[in-house]
């Protein structure tokens, strides 16, 4: 019988989770639609009830500003707009400010025009230039509007934490409004939205062993919200039309709790990646690893070894029963560089290999990936004395 799979991809999805497959499970037998005010509906929306309570706990939230999404791109494109009601009265955001290593959902600018988008620099960790943002709101011109800022918490190839409440401040003291993509972040660091660092926090669902194609947008409050992109029905109080997907916010809400309760085993996950590392450094001493010097999630590293090609690496490990990515994947099959690493400045030939682990990761499995990169870089070795033989 052939060994199970390692698997290292954590920050592209993470394995569905138990409890949110039987939560899934159980909202698939429940017949109404939760818009309908007879029985069967009124379960259905009770689902969602505990659902959105249940992941508003996640980031110190009320239960009524989370407004559920398809996803973290859907969010993203709802709040990354010129457009916005402020209690009833109109209000204008003219122009976003987005951090250079930022997810494509938030550099793609959402509904702004490009000519709208200001990209801020990241320094060679990959920590934002609080100085360059700071100037570029500096002389923000606000008889056009408001200036919208949107950053990652977490970076989802390097795992590089950015300085949220210092951003937080610069942004409050220009007038603006702050989006926080905190896709990678939640589960793995301890959230709350009522400390003030975001009016606004994008979630998946997926990343934190939920189900693919459910997510959310929070936030701090509901005097201040985006024009709706998807517009119809009434649901979600207005802010996103379209019937629930019942099953998957069942399966997100579960997963909410259940990461919730899960916090406190994240510096045994840190452990475990910190070993991972060392023994990386031992094997390969030349090991370049991506934002070492900065803060970053308990669970990632993203790391080239000078000479082993990253997609000739992967599909070596992919062929060992070990799964990691070359990034983003939301990039997968696109050829070039990480837009993350040329910000950095670090951008080479031979790309990036990302690890990200969660609380279900073993040491065997870790062991495996050791061995299996062992064995890839033995034969770069082998070849390369026969070429030069």
């Amino acid at each position: 019988m052939a060994a199970a799979r390692a698997y290292l991809d954590y920050n592209a999805t993470a394995p569905l989770l138990d409890v949110a497959r039987d939560a899934m499970l159980a909202a698939l037998d429940v017949a109404g639609n939760p818009s309908s005010v007879h029985q069967e509906g009124r379960a259905a929306r009770r689902i969602i009830d505990v659902s959105r309570t249940h992941v508003a706990a996640l980031v110190g939230a009320a239960a009524e500003n989370v407004v559920f999404t398809s996803g973290a791109t859907e969010a993203a494109s709802t709040l990354l707009t010129p457009h916005w009601q402020f209690g009833r009265a109109p209000l204008a955001m003219s122009r976003l400010y987005v951090c250079a290593a930022d997810h494509p959902c938030t550099l793609s600018g959402g509904r702004f025009a490009p000519e709208q988008v200001v990209r801020i620099g990241v320094d060679a960790q990959g920590v934002i230039l609080l100085d360059e943002l700071s100037d570029a709101l500096a002389v923000h011109d606000g008889s056009e509007g408001r200036p919208l800022v949107a950053v990652h918490l977490a970076n989802n190839e390097t795992g590089v934490i950015q300085p949220v409440a210092e951003i937080a401040a610069l942004v409050k003291g220009a007038g603006g409004v702050l989006v926080v993509d905190a896709v990678q972040a939640v589960g793995r660091l301890p959230l709350d939205i009522s400390s003030g660092t975001a009016d606004f926090l994008i979630l998946s669902a997926h990343k934190l062993g939920g189900p693919k194609g459910v997510g959310a947008f929070v936030s701090a409050s509901t005097l201040l919200m985006p024009v709706p992109l998807v517009r119809g029905g009434g649901q979600e109080k207005g802010h996103r039309a379209g019937t629930e997907n019942v099953p998957g916010i069942a399966g997100f809400g579960a997963a909410a709790e259940a990461a919730a309760k899960a916090l406190d085993t994240m510096a045994d996950v840190r452990r475990l990646r910190d070993t991972a590392e060392a023994a990386l450094r031992d094997l390969a001493p030349d090991v370049v690893i991506y934002g070492a010097g900065a803060e970053r999630l308990p669970n990632t590293f993203l790391f080239t070894i000078p000479g082993l090609k990253a997609e000739t690496a992967l599909i070596g490990l992919d062929l060992a029963g070990v799964s990691v990515s070359t990034g983003s994947a939301c990039s997968s099959g696109k050829v070039g560089a990480s837009h993350v690493l040329e910000a950095m400045g670090s951008a080479g030939a031979e790309g990036a290999l990302r690890v990200s682990i969660g609380t279900a990761t073993t040491t065997a499995e870790i062991d495996r990936f050791l061995a299996s990169l062992h064995g890839l870089l033995a034969r770069r070795t082998t070849m390369s004395v026969a070429s030069a033989a």
